[in-house]
């Protein structure tokens, strides 16, 4: 009777652990608003020097664009910069032409072809209201569109020299560029977490028509929205939380969103943070490397400070 009861009694034990060990990890990994901050130093798990993780956004007005100290220290002692992707790529002509022809739906498709009259002749007015006929713009898929179709956009005017005047120093600017330039001057070796033919299948994963109808809900959000909420669209919204460096409120953002990133956030987001974290630990482990990714890839339970820390690094906020 002793052991049929001590049998029981380790059985029990025996249940508990097994159940205790299957507990959600409740740990804190995700960045808090306390942490908030675009440059973080990666250290610890067996490196032998720190690397560093640095938000950036592709495209922020020139008055706007700012590197703290930390940012351009960080930077200095880094002897590699990796960007989403190999940004000297994109100065590859041959390699341009082929993403160029990526931009455009398959099997002639056209947008007239996924939209209702209606709701093809708002879009049409809008684009034309950009001076982007539609005759031109008709089969590019429709979430290169919906990047185009903001009242922000009206705002971002070329210069001389086509689109590029944008980033002449009077319009807009690209961290991204801004660090190309900086690793070019000197001479850092650039390289990429993932290439832009990756970036550019991921909007084959997303149906045309579903894209169709982020593209007229965007549209459409804009033309209902009232003065006050157009003078502080999306992309106002986003700088102003970008320069406050608030990476929390930048990720919550681009989650929330219905009609854009928040119906696909597991592949447009997620799914990528994911892919970096063995590529960011092999370059890691080589040298010290700055990592310049999107902002909104930071923050969140699945963001890349959260994955990092759970793969045992230590994730520290750097100050100015």
């Amino acid at each position: 009777m002793k052991l049929l009861f001590r049998l029981v009694i380790l059985e029990v034990l025996v249940f508990l652990s097994v159940a205790l060990s299957a507990q959600p990890d409740t740990k804190q990994y995700a960045p808090t608003t306390d942490e908030n901050k675009l440059l973080w130093e990666i250290t610890g798990n067996g490196l032998a020097a720190p690397s560093y993780l640095f938000g950036t956004i592709h495209l922020i007005p020139t008055d706007d664009f700012f590197l703290t100290d930390g940012a351009k220290s960080a930077f200095a002692s880094s002897t590699r910069v990796a960007f989403e992707i190999d940004t000297e790529e994109m100065t590859n002509p041959a390699a341009m032409m082929s993403l160029m022809g990526q931009m455009y739906m398959a099997n002639d498709t056209s947008l007239s072809d996924l939209l209702s009259d209606e709701d093809y002749k708002m879009v049409s007015d809008h684009f034309d209201e950009l001076g982007l006929p539609m005759m031109f713009m008709g089969k590019i898929k429709p979430m290169f569109l919906t990047v185009l179709a903001g009242e922000d956009m009206k705002d971002m005017k070329p210069g001389e020299g086509g689109l590029g005047g944008m980033f002449d120093g009077e319009g807009m600017k690209s961290y991204e560029l801004e660090l190309t330039d900086m690793a070019k001057d000197a001479e850092k070796p650039i390289v990429g977490l993932e290439t832009a033919e990756f970036q550019m299948s991921l909007f084959d994963s997303i149906p045309y028509q579903a894209q169709a109808q982020m593209l007229v809900e965007t549209i459409r959000s804009e033309q209902e929205a009232t003065e006050e909420e157009k003078e502080d669209g999306a992309l106002d919204q986003m700088i102003k939380l970008y320069t406050t460096q608030d990476i929390v409120g930048m990720q919550t953002m681009m989650s929330d969103d219905p009609a854009g990133i928040g119906g696909y956030e597991e592949i447009l987001l997620l799914k990528r943070n994911r892919n970096w974290i063995p590529v960011m630990e092999k370059l890691m482990m080589e040298e010290t490397v700055f990592f310049a990714v999107g902002a909104g890839h930071l923050a969140g339970e699945e963001g890349v400070i959260a994955l990092l820390r759970k793969e045992g690094y230590t994730m520290t906020p750097v100050t100015e």
